[in-house]
């Protein structure tokens, strides 16, 4: 995702949810009351906008500043732990903090009795959409990029070798084969030999090298990844900066200040696995950390019109809610946790292995413990 891409989507998000403080005059469930101290409000709202910044670009910051640090390499083992925890955290977010919400959102009292709200689990519904449309463009993207880097091998002449090669090889193990039983050691090593070679040829043949096509697929699970978190980052920070209430406000504060950081270490894992440029990295950074603060700053400035228990607030938050539900969930379980478990390293390794399950369990189960709160 450009950079211009990410504000534009946020910009939607915010319109869309600013578009809920006017045609609606609802005033179910009570919004705000009277008794909510504003002036008690404001100080801690503008607290929340700088915990949460600082917070934000401290965890997404230290896995990109860690790779001076040998330890922190995205090939050490300390990686594949903070890495799992923090997979762990961004499953614990969709599952545990969003989709509920989205539940909640979608099926509240305040929806027209005469709708279909009540009947049928739009928010599951939701979460469906979003996993799906994920996949297809994790793999569209992936293709995409996979094809261009194909012509451009293609172009270069880069590939035909190793084709050559893996024709070569081909033939090797089929003249091997008629030659009987007493060289079938032979044969063995032979087809062995040929079948490693077709795998570098395969590499070639879609982009290079094994590393440069890791390259492209963390660069697109960063960036779907981002758009995920974008999602639910304007909400949340719209809801906070709205809210009157001192005593709902005083533990978001904490709850979202290590939210943001988890969250932010998932997404600077991903960052530094795909080698973006200095220019990239400091952008992709600054988008997250700052829009958690800016849904604070305009919810704040919307506070005295902005009704979310009025009947567009509720399907607008809770459809975008369920969608960002099941991005997050997807990416977690399929483009994190599954790639790291299923790596030859770990495989290779019990004792990885079993720090990895432990250090998601962690983080999964830290973040569940917030809930409590945000």
């Amino acid at each position: 995702m450009k950079p211009s891409a990410a504000v534009l989507l946020a910009a939607v998000v915010a319109l869309l949810l600013l578009s809920t403080v006017r045609g609606d005059d609802d005033d179910c469930g009570s919004p705000e009351s009277a008794a909510h101290d504003r002036a008690r409000a404001k100080p801690l709202k503008i607290a929340a906008f700088f915990s949460i910044l600082v917070c934000g670009a401290l965890g997404c910051s230290l896995p990109v500043l860690g790779r001076r640090v040998p330890a922190l390499r995205p090939d050490g083992d300390i990686f594949f732990l903070v890495k799992a925890f923090a997979a762990g955290v961004i499953l614990a977010t969709g599952f545990i903090h969003i989709l509920p919400d989205a539940f909640e959102n979608l099926r509240s009292p305040c929806l027209p009795a005469s709708g279909p709200w009540q009947d049928f689990p739009f928010a599951g519904l939701g979460a469906m959409v979003g996993a799906i449309g994920t996949l297809v463009v994790d793999t569209l993207a992936t293709g995409y990029f996979t094809r261009a880097h194909l012509k451009k091998d293609v172009a270069t002449g880069g590939g035909s070798a190793a084709v050559v090669d893996q024709e070569k090889q081909a033939a090797a193990a089929a003249a091997a084969s008629e030659e009987g039983g007493e060289h079938l050691h032979v044969l063995h090593t032979h087809a062995t030999h040929g079948h490693a070679h077709g795998s570098a040829a395969l590499v070639a043949a879609v982009g290079g090298s094994e590393d440069e096509k890791d390259t492209v697929r963390h660069r697109v699970i960063s960036q779907v990844l981002e758009l995920g978190i974008v999602v639910h980052s304007v909400i949340i920070g719209i809801s906070l900066g709205a809210s009157h209430d001192p005593d709902t406000i005083k533990p978001l504060v904490v709850a979202l200040s290590f939210h943001q950081m988890f969250e932010g270490m998932g997404l600077g894992g991903c960052i530094v696995q795909a080698k973006f440029r200095v220019r990239s990295i400091v952008t992709m950074i600054l988008f997250f950390c700052l829009t958690t603060p800016v849904g604070i700053l305009v919810g704040m400035g919307i506070s005295r019109v902005y009704n979310k228990n009025s009947p567009t607030a509720l399907v607008v938050e809770g459809s975008l809610n369920s969608v960002a539900a099941g991005i997050l969930v997807y990416m977690a379980l399929v483009d994190l946790l599954a790639e790291d478990f299923m790596n030859p390293k770990v495989q290779s390794r019990g004792k990885l292995q079993l720090g990895i399950n432990i250090s998601m369990l962690l983080g999964a189960g830290l973040m569940s413990m917030l809930a409590k709160w945000a």
